[in-house]
């Protein structure tokens, strides 16, 4: 028997929405040519349901144009702290605050400027805007005439070379850092434009301190009837539960709370229906599963020295009832280099390793909200109990064993 035609090109339509939703959640930016060209392509062809969908359910702006797609992503959260900007290098580095400075110092400068710029004057601009009294009163400060300040433009630089901001035209960034050269860009900016997600301008805002900016910059307008606050309530929702790993029940007011009960199955089910990813329902809260892994720049168990100490310290701490303090954990990792290091790397074996190790270790399980950080140490989150292990237990083939409850996390 053969499938009718156009089942089949409704299931490869569907695919390709799938595949283009999942493209712009995992790239918020997408640009027609480089390594994401196809993934654009399909973007663009499904550009007004892909709109719709993250309008209603998100409130994320969806803007499509012959060289970019730009989802406005906002943070279903605007407290975590744990997915930083990062270098468009295979150390991924994260940005430091003056990355963060240069980084508005430098897109404020190539806004004003021409369609092509070196880096050189792109770097006198920066110093200038520097100067500003305000920066200069937060403690800034740039010359960029040390190396680890040109090193820093140069990370800025690649990081807008990565999101289709600046074309390398000519030059190469190290040779700017080590004073033997320059380089030379071509500005894209149609991509500039559509940079920032913010419902406002930062011009437009009045308050001062940083949180109460923030707070501005991504404020919704004033929700003046309840299917107004209803529909704000499931698009925070959304957000978040497409933004974060877990999304624990104790986290939401009572309002959300409230909603969210009522309306969980409808939520998780158009999510999947986008996305592909399932609904995992614990007693504490909920996460969307991603079967393909793909969608996650946070990825656990993970190969390598630091994912298997990751898989075993969060072993140690499923099994915890109380805050586990870091004495405690750096000693575990020493007691785990004497059982695992000969699968380590050498670095990982060296006396005094188990420090950074414990780091990059609770940076992830954080990042990933199977652990937080407390005066009294660091605290196991329900959702880590899916990494505990259970005593092992040996049966003779073909006899069943005794059907055990299922582990909430």
């Amino acid at each position: 028997m053969t499938t009718p035609l156009g089942e089949v090109l409704d299931g490869r339509r569907t695919a390709e929405f799938h595949k283009a939703a999942r493209a712009l959640l995992k790239e918020p930016l997408l640009l027609a040519h480089g390594p994401y060209a196809d993934e654009f392509r399909l973007v663009r062809r499904h550009a007004g349901d892909l709109r719709d969908w993250f309008d209603r359910n998100t409130g994320w702006p969806l803007r499509v144009d012959a060289e970019a797609a730009r989802l406005g992503r906002t943070p279903g959260t605007l407290a975590d702290p744990t997915h930083p900007a990062r270098e468009a290098t295979r150390t991924r580095v994260h940005f430091t605050r003056r990355r963060y400075v240069l980084l508005c110092l430098a897109l404020a400068a190539l806004e004003r400027g021409e369609a092509q710029i070196a880096l050189g004057r792109l770097a006198e601009q920066v110093v200038l805007d520097a100067a500003d009294p305000h920066l200069v009163g937060a403690g800034i400060e740039f010359t960029l005439e040390r190396r680890d300040e040109r090193l820093d433009l140069a990370a800025v630089v690649r990081l807008l070379i990565r999101y289709g901001v600046l074309r390398r035209v000519a030059g190469d960034e190290d040779a700017y850092v080590s004073g033997a050269g320059d380089v030379l860009y071509d500005v894209e900016r149609r991509v500039l434009a559509g940079l920032l997600a913010a419902r406002r301008g930062p011009s437009m805002i009045a308050a001062e301190g940083f949180e109460e900016r923030l707070t501005e910059l991504t404020a919704e307008s004033a929700l003046d009837s309840d299917e107004l606050r209803f529909r704000a309530i499931r698009q925070r929702l959304t957000r978040r539960l497409l933004d974060d790993p877990v999304l624990y029940y104790a986290e939401l007011s009572d309002e959300e709370l409230v909603y969210l009960t009522r309306q969980r199955a409808f939520i998780t089910a158009r999510i999947t229906e986008l996305t592909g990813l399932v609904a995992e329902v614990r007693a504490e809260g909920i996460a969307m599963v991603d079967p393909l892994d793909d969608l996650t720049d946070v990825r656990m168990p993970e190969q390598g020295t630091h994912g298997h100490v990751t898989l075993l310290l969060a072993e140690h701490l499923a099994a915890a009832t109380d805050a586990v303090g870091r004495v405690e954990l750096e000693r575990r990792v020493r007691e785990l280099a004497q059982e695992h290091g000969g699968f380590w790397s050498k670095n990982a074996r060296q006396p005094g390793a188990e420090g950074e190790l414990v780091d990059l270790a609770l940076a992830k399980l954080t990042a990933l909200g199977l652990v937080t950080t407390a005066p009294g140490g660091v605290v196991p989150l329900p959702a880590l109990a899916r990494y505990a292990v259970g005593d092992t237990v040996v049966r003779e083939p073909g006899i069943p064993g005794p059907r055990t409850a299922q582990r909430k996390a």
